[in-house]
């Protein structure tokens, strides 16, 4: 069960604790858009792994991760019909909760989302003052939408 809160992040504040956080670079898209029942691959450095996810229901899903090999995720990405999302990943911990930092480039440049993931739904977690705006139940930010909507086309 993937219980988690999004928010948008001060890029002020986060420049100037970013060099704290391990960063890593991401490609994935889904070979299912069915916000029901997505199925994504991503490809990170020399991994990949393929990724299904149930239905959202408040801010929980179920969801199946699994390692696979390299040259299997890189024939699964050639079979991806959705645009790639691309981003660098920075996690960083802060008081007893790991924090992901998403910045994202292509047709989601400017897009920068912080997601916390939590034990359960009912936990609290003490907000960094790089934190903004929570965006959890607004669906556009989610990176099946980012993919299929991207960023860079919403309205002004």
């Amino acid at each position: 069960m993937e219980i988690e809160r999004k928010y948008l992040v001060n890029r002020e504040s986060w420049e100037q604790i970013r060099h704290k956080a391990v960063k890593t670079s991401i490609r994935q898209g889904y070979l299912s858009t069915d916000p029901g029942r997505t199925i994504r691959i991503r490809i990170s450095g020399d991994k990949a792994w393929l990724t299904i996810k149930g239905a959202t229901r408040g801010i929980s899903r179920s969801e199946f991760e699994y390692e696979i090999p390299l040259d299997e995720g890189l024939q699964l990405m050639e079979m991806v019909k959705t645009p790639l999302v691309e981003k660098n990943r920075y996690v960083i911990d802060y008081n007893n909760f790991t924090w992901e930092v998403d910045e994202f480039f292509g047709d989601n440049e400017g897009l920068l989302i912080a997601e916390v993931e939590l034990e359960s739904e009912s936990d609290q977690p003490e907000l960094p003052d790089w934190i903004g705006e929570e965006v959890t139940p607004d669906r556009r930010y989610s990176n099946l939408n980012l993919a299929l909507n991207p960023y860079q086309k919403w309205p002004v």
